[in-house]
């Protein structure tokens, strides 16, 4: 169960599940709905161009430079008697009146009122009454009939336009949006039905179309108010989607009737001293400065019932909250889980900057097509899992490959390190090496005559020559493949072949080659090394090594505070007393051949003929019952036996040298 729970997978999927929770934290609080609204908008400004015909639906403005010529504000009743009868003339479906009149402007009030009896397609606007807002009433004589609809919307916190409504009630009655009589008149001259659905009878149908109510945490919003009949506005239509005819060109006949006949037409302002405006997602495009105004706005309201009812668009729709939060919760598990599949920098990036590049593509997409899937809180979901998962997982690795590296020599080399934990996953069992039988090759060295010298020697100096000799040949283990495992005082022990197990007789018998090349090289750096301890008046050094290759069991001793990587077996203890056998009878040449390296059979028969070799004979060992076959590495073949150094070169007889250097390690 410990190892369980030390699972990188799991870790992996427990980082996931805790970001998960916040994300759906933050989306609950509210906190990620701003960026949820944004994105919508920008799914609207990006979407392709629609193929849908034109809407028949034209805007009649009032400008600041009609106010100006008429020089007055509001417009008089007269005023809009005359536009009324032009538009009627001219053959308008409908006619939308953006325009408040709840109090008489004269002069021209009694026509105005007979233009609203004697044409019915005639609407008027009215404000609806809210909390502390009395509203604006329609014109008293169209009060409680089908002529009247207002003209509220809804404004999302940051003041955008992203929904519409069609019914509103203050308990008494229910009141329709202008926009929804507007598009009702068309309807019905084009023979549409308006009903409720067979299958939702909350819901209204408009031709086959069903439109559904706006709930409160639709899409990205959170606890939104959602009175009244809302439904989400998908803006299909550009924002000059609609012809445009100025007030004074009205007022004037400049008109082709054919711009207005059978179209519905929305009489507003458009002046900028009258503060009629909207913020739309349109306001995101680079270069829009400008709100929508609201004649607008109703125009794309109107344009979007049209479109349901005539031509079977069906509005934006919206997964279920639980769907939403499945949604969240598989890109959380993906981003922890390439994080942990990708095990490198460049990957992961690699990895999230397309994960990231496919859910922003395929979430618009899928809004392209009318569905409007969260993109905000997926897309931190997939960020932060990734990139949470990526730092644990690096300071886990980092911690692990710290207690791995610790349980090996310093001395092991870069190229080891990186095999090791490369193929980590091979031999760590709960972070640690995990008890395996491998062949491999021992490798023991030891100083001869050491504890001579150390009796002799200052203590620093001791410390100093014995730390000049580790450092010379130490790194020599790694770099031929070897792992040192300890140091005793003057030995050393190193094993070729661990922690990896070889797979193959080649890769074991190269174990074996590299093992005697490394004990040749560390003989010539001693000899480098003698003649610098010579010079300096300090003891030479003599060094037995011993090698042997066979099975052997490796794998982690000790406690948790401290563990150790060892080896342990017979083919361990032979290659030990390999190296101390007949030790007393080791006479070093220091300058010629300062190392004595003894082998065993099994060693001798996998390094084949690349080196020179002697048997020494068979010997009995200490604790072996049986006696083995022993062999002396002379060098490599091919390579001339060195000659001693001081032959015909040196007339000083030994006697005459100075005393100094007599002072040598491994003399008989």
């Amino acid at each position: 169960m410990h190892q369980r729970l030390r699972s990188p997978l799991l870790a992996t999927l427990a980082v996931s599940a805790l970001v998960f929770a916040g994300i759906l934290g933050l989306r609950t609080a509210g906190a990620l709905e701003a960026l949820g609204l944004a994105a919508y908008d920008w799914h609207i400004l990006l979407r392709p161009a629609s193929p849908r015909p034109a809407p028949p639906v034209v805007l009649v403005t009032v400008t600041e430079e009609d106010i100006q010529r008429l020089g007055t504000w509001p417009l008089t009743d007269d005023v809009l008697a005359t536009v009324i009868e032009n538009l009627s003339r001219a053959g308008a479906r409908a006619i939308g009146l953006d325009i408040y009149r709840d109090v008489p402007v004269p002069p021209g009030h009694e026509r105005l009122n007979e233009m609203f009896g004697a044409h019915p397609q005639v609407i008027a606007a009215m404000k609806f009454p809210h909390l502390d807002r009395p509203g604006v009433a329609p014109p008293p004589i169209l009060k409680g009939t089908e002529q009247v609809g207002f003209t509220d919307m809804p404004v999302d916190p940051d003041g955008t336009v992203r929904r519409g409504l069609l019914f509103l009630d203050d308990g008494q009655a229910v009141f329709q949006s202008l926009a929804l009589r507007a598009a009702s008149l068309y309807f019905q001259a084009q023979g549409v039905p308006i009903s409720a659905d067979p299958d939702h009878p909350t819901h209204i149908r408009f031709g086959r179309t069903s439109i559904r109510p706006f709930e409160p945490n639709d899409g990205s919003y959170i606890r939104a108010d959602a009175g009244g009949y809302q439904f989400l506005l998908d803006y299909r239509d550009p924002p000059n989607a609609f012809p445009v005819i100025a007030l004074g060109e009205l007022l004037a006949g400049k008109v082709d009737a054919a711009m207005i006949r059978d179209r519905i037409v929305l009489v507003g302002v458009t002046a900028d001293s009258v503060k009629d405006s909207f913020y739309t997602p349109y306001n995101q495009m680079l270069g829009e400065k400008q709100p929508m105004y609201g004649v607008t706005l109703h125009a794309h309201v109107v344009s979007q019932l049209l479109r349901s009812g005539t031509l079977g668009d069906a509005p934006v729709s919206v997964i279920s909250d639980l769907n939403e939060s499945l949604w969240i919760l598989l890109w959380c598990l993906l981003g922890g889980v390439v994080a942990y599949r990708a095990r490198s920098t460049l990957r992961f990036a690699v990895a999230v900057t397309v994960g990231l590049a496919l859910l922003i593509f395929g979430v618009h997409g899928l809004f392209a097509l009318g569905w409007w899937i969260p993109l905000a809180p997926p897309a931190l979901g997939w960020i932060g899992a990734a990139g949470l998962t990526m730092a644990y997982l690096e300071n886990r690795e980092k911690k692990e490959r710290g207690e791995l590296m610790s349980l090996f020599s310093s001395y092991t080399s870069a190229q080891i390190a990186d095999t090791i934990w490369r193929d980590r996953e091979q031999f760590l069992s709960g972070g640690h090496p995990r008890p395996q039988k491998l062949t491999a090759t021992a490798f023991f060295t030891d100083i001869a005559s050491f504890t001579t010298v150390s009796e002799k020697l200052d203590a620093q100096v001791l410390m100093d020559w014995l730390s000049e000799f580790m450092e010379t040949i130490s790194p020599l283990v790694g770099d031929h493949g070897g792992v040192i495992l300890r140091f005793i005082g003057d030995s050393i022990m190193a094993v070729f072949g661990v922690p990896i197990a070889r797979a193959s007789e080649k890769e074991i018998s190269q174990d074996a080659i590299s093992a005697v090349n490394c004990a040749l090289e560390i003989q010539q750096r001693l000899i480098a090394l003698n003649r610098s301890l010579e010079t300096r008046g300090l003891p030479l050094i003599g060094m037995r090594i011993g090698i042997l290759t066979g099975p052997m069991v490796a794998g982690s001793i000790g406690s948790v505070k401290r563990l150790e990587y060892d080896v342990h077996g017979d083919t361990v203890n032979t290659a030990s007393r390999l190296e101390s056998f007949d030790k007393e009878g080791f006479a070093p040449d220091y300058f010629r051949m300062p190392c004595r390296i003894l082998i065993g059979e099994s060693t001798m028969r996998l390094i084949g003929a690349e080196f020179r070799t002697e048997l020494m004979g068979e010997a009995r060992l200490k604790g072996k019952e049986e006696p083995i076959r022993i062999y002396q590495v002379r060098g490599r073949n091919g390579e001339a036996e060195a000659l001693p150094e001081r032959e015909a070169t040196d007339e000083t007889r030994p006697s005459e040298r100075p005393a100094v250097a007599q002072r040598r390690v491994g003399a008989p």
